[in-house]
């Protein structure tokens, strides 16, 4: 129920496309009731023997509000010839339709604006909350899975519990309305067809209770296979190098297979409803049949032809809402089982958030210290223990160490892609937890290790994040990156698209525009991890060349396996299972024949 109240706060935005969806419905069923009041004196005027004459009117109440209507209609009719009321009943019949149906064409108009909007809500709210999350989040979730909530479980809503609250604005106008036409005809019989009403909605609960159960592994399983989709196209040059085209094949139809046997399980199920109330529906027209007949024959009953065709065609009428209740009642649960999913993504808490009254910073002037900085992920182990160091502004600094030391870690407490565990990360003598985030990573430009470009133009990322980029600073930019060259060279030069993740570069080029959108960005800080590992030996010369240039007269914050890239550094911290073992200048430290630094310079150089 609580998901449901959840849904519903979406709607108060729309609550005026759904109030006159909902008047639109109401206004159509009074015509279609209307319409039904108008088949009584058509079928009596064709099948009556005897014309209607003028009769006293009684006086209006709601205990013989029957009785009231048909003799203000039997008075209509007898005021004309047989032939002219037929006319002027095919007249009105025909305008009732129109009406009718321009009023319900108007309620689906707006009802969609409203479902849909809910919907563009929902996912724009969902994908601004995924960028507030850290980055541990996204390391511990699939990437696909993240896709699915965003299109599989949102539209699972548009399809099934928005369609609930669809049919919650259409269907009990009509119901209500049928209900009080039945019971004008002859409120006996409509007790007694209800009495069967309560079973139906007790079977309809039951398959509904399941089926939502179920949706939620069904989305489960939605979600695994876009994963496993999602992995196996980003890595198809892998998969073609290592000949594991049959093993992927093979993985993607273990999901493919699970996704399958679910869903015929729900359909099965799901599927039941329907003829289910269909069936109890015939039942009960039938059993109000064969009562209404059995009494017309015997002569105890004063029903017309008008009434007792009437009264079937707003019975029948009024099965239709109730038949797609039990469809409701399974779309409902359906939709609960996405939105569970969604809602359990937007109650995550990010866990790097501003604090109270945190301060802006605008400028670097002095140095970044790290004060006995202790850090474990979720997993408990410790990565970084009692790590002490320090960066002056204007300096380059190297941080280097075996694989999973902790390097990258150390430096991505920096821009608080993580928040330490243990002491503090100062920055000109403030914590950087008690800076806003966005004014914090605005002082950074960050070279990952691993270049990541958008299916766009070059130009566009270069200058990511501003669509009205200085054309002047992009070039600058490119041409210190060295890029310049084989941009003006693409097809398009700096309009150039170059497909999804760069893929119509060189390795080499991918990472030189990610230099240069690191230089356009012309931050007083700069955070270089693996910056060159991805060149040849040609452009990494090039490259390291402008980078030099770039630092001078900035703090440089350097991550490097290849040691040559950071002899010139003003200071190397060298890191070892999580803690500073060495720290001096690339002289230093080679000083030391037992160091760790002595001996990794030497297993590259071979010495």
């Amino acid at each position: 129920m609580k998901i449901v109240l959840r849904i519903l706060r979406h709607l108060l935005p729309y609550k005026v496309h759904l109030g006159i969806a909902s008047l639109a419905m109401f206004i159509s069923t009074l015509f279609n009731m209307a319409t039904m009041v108008l088949i009584i004196p058509f079928i009596d005027t064709l099948f009556s023997k005897e014309y209607p004459t003028l009769q006293p009117v009684p006086e209006f109440s709601l205990g013989n509000l029957k009785d009231w209507g048909l003799t203000q209609i039997n008075n209509g009719m007898a005021s004309t010839d047989q032939s002219t009321a037929l006319q002027i009943l095919c007249v009105l019949l025909v305008g009732m339709f129109f009406f009718k149906n321009l009023f319900a064409y108007t309620q689906t108009w707006f009802m969609a604006i409203g479902e849909q909007g809910i919907i563009r809500d929902l996912r724009q709210m969902l994908y601004e909350k995924m960028n507030t999350l850290s980055l541990s989040y996204f390391t511990e979730e699939k990437k696909g899975m993240l896709m699915s909530r965003i299109i599989s479980d949102v539209q699972l809503i548009n399809n099934s519990a928005i369609a609930a609250v669809n049919s919650f604005f259409r269907d009990p106008p009509q119901i209500i309305g049928y209900t009080v036409v039945l019971f004008v005809i002859d409120w006996q019989l409509t007790l007694m067809a209800f009495l069967l009403i309560p079973t139906t909605g007790f079977i309809l609960t039951k398959i509904a209770s399941w089926v939502r159960r179920e949706s939620g592994l069904l989305q489960e399983s939605i979600a695994r296979i876009t994963a496993v989709l999602d992995e196996g196209l980003s890595s198809m040059r892998i998969v073609k190098a290592f000949r594991t085209e049959k093993f992927e094949i093979a993985k993607f139809r273990k999901e493919n297979q699970s996704y399958f046997r679910t869903f015929v399980r729900i359909k099965r199920s799901s599927e039941l409803a329907p003829p289910i109330t269909e069936t109890l529906s015939v039942l009960v027209v039938v059993i109000i049949i064969w009562f209404m007949g059995e009494n017309i024959l015997s002569g105890n009953s004063s029903m017309t032809n008008g009434l007792f065709v009437a009264y079937i065609f707003a019975l029948l009428q009024m099965m239709q809402p109730l038949k797609y209740f039990g469809q409701t009642m399974n779309q409902l649960a359906q939709g609960m089982a996405g939105a569970q999913r969604v809602f359990g993504v937007m109650d995550i808490e990010p866990r790097i958030v501003d604090r109270p009254n945190a301060a802006t910073v605008e400028s670097f002037t002095d140095r970044i210290s790290f004060d006995n900085v202790r850090f474990h992920y979720d997993t408990g182990d410790e990565v970084l223990s009692g790590i002490n160091a320090e960066i002056r502004a204007g300096e380059v600094v190297a941080v280097v160490g075996p694989s999973g030391a902790g390097k990258s870690t150390m430096v991505d407490l920096v821009p608080r892609f993580f928040d330490v565990t243990e002491g503090r990360i100062l920055l000109d003598g403030m914590d950087i937890r008690d800076l806003t985030v966005e004014s914090l990573r605005g002082l950074m430009g960050i070279v990952t290790q691993e270049t990541f470009l958008f299916n766009t133009t070059i130009r566009e990322n270069i200058a990511y994040g501003e669509p009205e980029a200085d054309m002047e600073r992009i070039r600058e930019a490119a041409k210190a990156a060295n890029a310049h060259e084989f941009i003006i060279e693409t097809e398009n030069g700096y309009d150039t698209v170059i497909g999804d993740r760069g893929v119509k570069l060189s390795g080499g080029q991918r990472q030189r525009l990610s230099i240069a959108r690191a230089i356009y960005k012309n931050p007083p800080i700069l955070i270089l991890d693996e910056a060159t590992s991805s060149l040849d030996t040609e452009s990494e010369l090039l490259v390291q060349k402008a980078i030099e240039n770039l630092m001078e007269g900035r703090t440089s914050i350097v991550i490097a396996h290849r040691l040559s890239t950071i002899q010139k550094a003003d200071r190397i911290y060298v890191i070892d299972d999580g803690r500073v073992v060495e720290t001096g200048t690339h002289r230093e430290l080679l000083e030391n024949q037992s160091g760790l630094y002595t001996k990794l310079y030497q297993m590259q150089f071979q010495l």
